[in-house]
């Protein structure tokens, strides 16, 4: 073999080579679940989002670098070396009001700058880690541990969410935080949950009793809002009487004063005549007139007013038959 032929094998197989990479490197796919970032000479230019077939310039020229589109699960507070003994490694952490939790916390993130995230950071997700570690602590450390332990644990929750978002947004690792649980916050060991225990039933008896004397102080507030009303409105009804029964008075009295006007005398006497029963009801009044021959008194009671008219009409008799005579 000659050395033109063995140039011409070398060249041969030299342009087999570039074919296959050319024809093996100008294509790739894209699945549904996939992301994909084309390098133009290991510069990150653009991502690739839709599935399917796509081209690209042959290698060394173009390369691709695929990522996963799913959701991932950050478990802070948990040591995966320790899952096959089922026990979680809770990270520690004072409260505000220098207490000590345990606290375990899932973040739920997934890649949405792929360009980003290959190369912006060596350890992205070392960096989401210590985000969310910080993002907890600074919450949990400005949060009493009443609240971390009970009813305060959605609002803690929604803070190290906002807290924890904005400081993937501003390291630009490519990660969006799509969501923040947090699973469980307990304290560090049984002495003092039996200790926070009893001090928690003591606050609900402590509360308990309160209500009740509330409910109390209310029922008796409400009794006496009734009485009070029931009070005032007597005294409107005796205030309604009393002014009528004025009323009546004057009238009576202005019916006696022109009456009065009519006949001084007759009013006067009878005015009198009514005083001296109402104040002697039980004594027989005598009233004498000399005056007249006719009539030389008028007894005034109950027993003798019946009885008179017949007197006087007898002594009237008599006194007629007399002068007739």
């Amino acid at each position: 073999m000659t050395l033109r032929q063995i140039y011409t094998w070398i060249a041969i197989s030299i342009g087999i080579v570039v074919l296959a990479i050319v024809g093996t490197t100008s294509w790739y796919t894209v699945d549904e679940s996939e992301q994909a970032v084309i390098l133009t000479f290991g510069e990150a230019e653009e991502s690739i989002t839709n599935p399917g077939l796509h081209f690209k310039m042959p290698w060394p020229i173009q390369e691709k670098q695929k990522l996963s589109k799913e959701t991932f699960s950050l478990n802070f507070g948990y040591n995966q070396g320790q899952e096959d003994k089922g026990k979680a490694n809770q990270v520690q952490m004072i409260t505000g009001d220098e207490n000590i939790v345990l606290a375990d916390l899932v973040v739920q993130w997934k890649i949405t700058e792929p360009a980003q995230y290959l190369y912006q950071s060596a350890q992205p997700e070392l960096v989401l880690n210590n985000a969310t570690s910080a993002s907890l602590r600074q919450i949990i450390g400005t949060s009493k541990i009443d609240d971390a332990l009970t009813s305060g644990k959605a609002e803690i929750e929604n803070e190290v969410r906002e807290l924890l978002v904005s400081l993937v947004e501003d390291y630009n690792i490519g990660i969006s935080v799509i969501d923040v649980k947090l699973q469980e916050v307990d304290l560090p060991n049984s002495e003092v949950r039996t200790a926070f225990t009893k001090v928690t039933d003591a606050r609900e008896t402590m509360n308990t009793k309160i209500n009740e004397a509330k409910k109390y102080k209310n029922e008796k507030y409400e009794e006496a809002l009734g009485e009070k009303d029931a009070i005032i409105s007597r005294a409107e009804g005796a205030k309604v009487a009393r002014i009528e029964e004025a009323k009546g008075d004057v009238a009576q009295f202005d019916a006696l004063y022109t009456e009065y006007e009519n006949s001084p005398t007759v009013t006067e006497n009878r005015l009198v005549i009514e005083t001296l029963e109402d104040v002697l009801p039980q004594a027989n009044v005598y009233i004498m007139n000399d005056e007249s021959n006719t009539v030389k008194y008028l007894p005034i009671g109950n027993s003798q007013v019946q009885s008179m008219p017949q007197q006087q009409t007898q002594k009237q008799e008599q006194e007629g038959g007399s002068n007739n005579e």
